[in-house]
């Protein structure tokens, strides 16, 4: 499958997640998104949909309120620990979406993820808000295949 990641704030192209996805098989599209620009961020992404038709749109932390705000044009989508509420993106997500986060998450909070309307299937998973324990990654592979 093709892949849109779209990485967090403190987070660069390459990552753990993205690379866990290529080890799997998978087309990943981890275009750089800059850090103190979220609409030029968005507009990147929304460029890399419109350009490359993704199967799915992965979105961690930040690039999970970017993947909220886009034009998924039926773009399956993955939330990590979205901070949806930091980027003042409303709290809307298309059927099917799969949410991953940690309950014990102190950077976004759990809860903020069951506040997304849209009846998203949450799965609790993981460590921490990085999301790259051995735990929150076999979740992100199994929630990828599931599509």
């Amino acid at each position: 499958m093709k892949i849109l990641f779209l990485h967090g704030l403190e987070s660069k192209p390459g990552g753990s997640k993205p690379n866990y996805l290529e080890g799997l098989g998978h087309t990943v599209l981890n275009p750089a998104l800059p850090h103190d620009d979220f609409e030029l961020s968005m507009q990147i992404a929304q460029e890399e949909i419109d350009n490359e038709h993704p199967d799915i749109v992965v979105g961690s932390s930040r690039g999970g309120a970017i993947g909220m705000a886009l034009d998924l044009q039926g773009a399956r989508l993955i939330l990590i620990a979205p901070a949806w509420k930091r980027f003042d993106v409303g709290p809307k997500a298309p059927a099917g979406t799969k949410v991953l986060h940690c309950t014990s998450d102190d950077q976004v909070y759990y809860e903020d993820s069951e506040d997304i309307q849209g009846e998203p299937e949450l799965i609790p998973c993981g460590d921490n808000h990085r999301m790259n324990d051995s735990d929150a990654l076999a979740a992100l592979g199994k929630a990828v295949g599931e599509f």
